[in-house]
């Protein structure tokens, strides 16, 4: 199932919500169709419990929903039913779908309306490799040892068709290609074995870097901060996890800067797997449902490892197989 984050511009759907894309091109909203199936059965506050049943907000079915996935499945499944019966709207003319292929009022948002915490991983060796060549150092022993992370800020986040921010500190901005999952459950010091129970799915992660900030805030051994917290970017869905039969999934990914390929590589080329990340953020510490976790960059999906850096203007596609296409524009950097 691909789950995203929509608005619709009408005056009845003029907030951000959750979606399901159909393979038909389609888009679900799972929310109003559980209010038409409660206006069908006669109840004065559809709406109300609709929004109790399966809010328009996917960080609010994570937060609140025993199995999200089962809920939204259930919306699904009365969207089939109604379709069935010739019916998609709700009594005021609201429609509960969309065909892509001819609505031009939709516009894609971060496929994650809040996150939680925001943790990004250093976890595939060729990138973590490059990057102390290029400082003349060798990969600590410690990379080996434990899957380090960072927090970041959430408040940054942007999705699909967004532009980038260029902060008016940095003269050097770069993108970086990554995996990322979002956890669907609960759970403090979880087991390897039960770690991809907590994912509800994959999406992709553009964590965009002020490298000339990020290596004063490195050299004195604090951060990313400044580097980092102003800008990320997810989507264009987040890709269920039973669309990958439970398993970790390898995919081939891309980065073209302006149309031109700069970096691929694959998922799976990680040195740790996502079973180990997830058991060690939440060793003796909550992870929790809506919590972001990335994979770090994977190997030549940066500018830095390739002496090639993008400019304002330039149109950034990250592609990940089997979740599509993320695509932004740089903006100009912003004046003091």
């Amino acid at each position: 199932m691909k789950i995203c984050c929509y608005s619709y511009s009408s005056p009845f759907l003029n907030q951000r919500r959750v979606g399901i894309i159909t393979d038909e091109n389609t888009l679900v909203d799972p929310a109003l169709c559980f209010e038409l199936d409660y206006q069908r059965e006669g109840y004065a506050n559809a709406k109300e419990r609709a929004e109790y049943k399966c809010p328009a907000s996917l960080s609010k079915i994570l937060k609140t929903s025993d199995n999200a996935l089962e809920t939204l499945t259930e919306g699904y499944a009365l969207y089939l039913f109604f379709q069935k019966v010739g019916i998609n709207e709700l009594d005021d003319g609201t429609p509960i779908s969309f065909d892509l292929n001819r609505e031009k009022n939709i516009r894609f948002h971060a496929p994650l309306d809040r996150i939680s915490t925001y943790r990004d991983f250093y976890a595939h060796e060729k990138h973590v490799k490059k990057g102390f060549e290029k400082r003349n150092e060798a990969v600590p022993e410690a990379w080996y040892e434990i899957p380090a992370y960072y927090k970041g800020a959430v408040e940054g986040f942007i999705g699909p068709d967004d532009e980038v921010l260029w902060p008016s500190y940095t003269e050097v901005l770069d993108y970086e290609l990554e995996l990322a999952i979002v956890i669907g459950k609960d759970g403090k010091n979880i087991k390897e074995e039960d770690a991809l129970d907590h994912i509800f799915g994959y999406t992709i992660l553009n964590d965009i870097s002020a490298r000339d900030i990020q290596k004063k805030e490195m050299s004195v051994r604090l951060g990313p901060a400044k580097g980092k917290d102003f800008c990320s970017v997810i989507g264009p869905v987040i890709v269920t996890a039973d669309e990958f039969e439970g398993k970790e999934p390898n995919l081939n990914m891309k980065a073209r800067i302006n149309g031109e390929l700069w970096s691929e590589g694959m998922s799976g080329d990680s040195h740790y797997s996502w079973a180990q990340m997830i058991a060690h953020a939440s060793n003796e510490e909550f992870i929790v449902a809506g919590d972001l976790l990335g994979s770090g960059t994977v190997g030549t999906g940066c500018g830095l490892e390739l002496d090639k850096w993008i400019q304002p203007d330039d149109v950034i596609e990250l592609e990940v197989e089997k979740i599509g296409i993320l695509k932004n524009k740089i903006g100009n950097k912003k004046q003091r």
